[in-house]
């Protein structure tokens, strides 16, 4: 059918001629709430009236960003991807992925399962829960979607099938290379520029050229490796989470780019919420989890990838019997460094960005007491300045960490 933007009335018209969840929903009557809280689209919780238990997502585009307006237009291409990516992404892992209803590329619109008894890892982060099995889980969902959709596993022609399947995200790629790698750091409309305004910490980023070319660096290789299907935005907000599951949610950013980048993202949340806690807090014993949790994550993920890479022989990279055994071991364990070490220099990056760019974090922007936010925000680019600045020096997780430690 043609697009057109739903409402909490035409959206229970439109999933009620869906096969498959009239079956779930039964005879039941249907009521809707708009519970969307992104920066892009529109989220229904739609739900029967007999048992609001029984519930589903219903996710869709608008043609503009919603977080702006209007007047800051976008194309609905953005759910078009985000429809394939959940969909390579559960058939590679299904555990973190939610279950899909109904997706319509035409509709810009995706129905899928409600995690009734997860929250947004973010919320659960500030209110200082400790997740014991988020570094297992994390990691094996950014090993696994990393290495089965690069050319370390895939043949060549399956690579570039997927480089064309996936990278006419150009809108959403053109918004991360301007709004991570751009306009944070010099003056422009789109940053929170009443915290710009006679703020001396901005005006001493926006004149950092050192700093400002190595991010240069980074937003060169974000713009030109295809390596592997990014989420593209995997941030503590785009995670569902309970004790015993994580869901990973929102890939309307994905295209084929860094392997760094995915983990990059998430590392930076995480170091958001370590500085929250030093600044609003001062709980040590949780920051000695969040300290523990992500050099668990890391150790993990590169533990992880290792051991997905070595069930393959052959790959558009490698052919069995290039190199020999001693060589290929020590080739993949300075690939998996080099993963680490860009993920360093995207994180300061992402992290920067939050501080003065549009769609800051809530571990730093929402701190209402103007002084300690002003504390987390130099403590932000302190840590982010010197991932940037020494990310491809980076020699051990050990290292990432004292950087944190040192920042306070």
């Amino acid at each position: 059918m043609d697009y057109k933007k739903l409402d909490k009335t035409t959206v229970v018209e439109y999933i009620l001629n869906i096969k498959k969840i009239i079956t779930y929903f039964g005879s039941d009557d249907l009521i809707a709430d708009e519970i969307g809280d992104g920066n892009l689209n529109y989220v229904y919780r739609v739900s029967s009236a007999q048992d609001p238990q029984k519930s589903l997502i219903v996710k869709q585009a608008v043609p503009y960003l919603r977080c702006v307006g209007e007047e800051f237009s976008l194309t609905r291409e953005r759910m078009t991807y985000e429809i394939r990516a959940l969909q390579k992404f559960y058939s590679i892992f299904p555990n973190f992925i939610p279950n899909i209803y109904h997706a319509s590329e035409e509709m810009s619109l995706v129905v899928m399962e409600y995690l009734d008894s997860h929250i947004i890892m973010r919320k659960g982060l500030i209110e200082k829960i400790k997740y014991k099995n988020f570094s297992n889980h994390i990691s094996a969902y950014m090993a696994a979607t990393l290495y089965y959709t690069s050319s370390l596993y895939l043949s060549s022609a399956q690579k570039r099938e997927l480089v064309e399947r996936f990278n006419g995200n150009r809108e959403l790629c053109k918004l991360t290379e301007d709004l991570v790698f751009s306009f944070p750091f010099m003056d422009h409309e789109t940053n929170d520029n009443e915290n710009v305004e006679n703020n001396p910490d901005a005006q001493k980023l926006f004149s950092d050229m050192e700093f400002k070319e190595k991010v240069l660096e980074l937003k060169y290789k974000f713009m030109t490796q295809s390596d592997a299907l990014l989420h593209g935005d995997l941030h503590t907000g785009s995670i569902m989470i309970n004790e015993n599951e994580t869901y990973i949610i929102d890939p309307e950013f994905a295209f084929v780019g860094p392997f760094g980048f995915d983990v990059g993202a998430l590392l930076a949340n995480l170091v958001n919420n370590y500085i929250h806690h030093s600044v609003v807090t001062k709980d040590e014993d949780y920051k000695s989890w969040l300290l523990a949790t992500i050099k668990d994550v890391l150790e993990k993920f590169s533990e992880k990838f290792l051991s997905f890479w070595s069930e393959s022989k052959e790959s558009a990279l490698l052919v069995d019997g290039y190199l020999d055994e001693v060589s290929l071991k020590k080739y993949k364990e300075r690939f998996v460094k080099n993963i680490l070490r860009d993920s360093v220099g995207f994180a300061g990056c992402k992290m920067a960005r939050r501080v003065y760019g549009v769609a800051g974090v809530e571990e730093i922007r929402g701190i209402e007491d103007e002084a300690l936010r002003a504390e987390a925000e130099r403590m932000a680019l302190k840590i982010a300045r010197e991932f940037v600045i020494k990310y491809d020096k980076i020699e051990s997780i050990d290292e990432i960490l004292e950087i944190m430690k040192n920042a306070g």
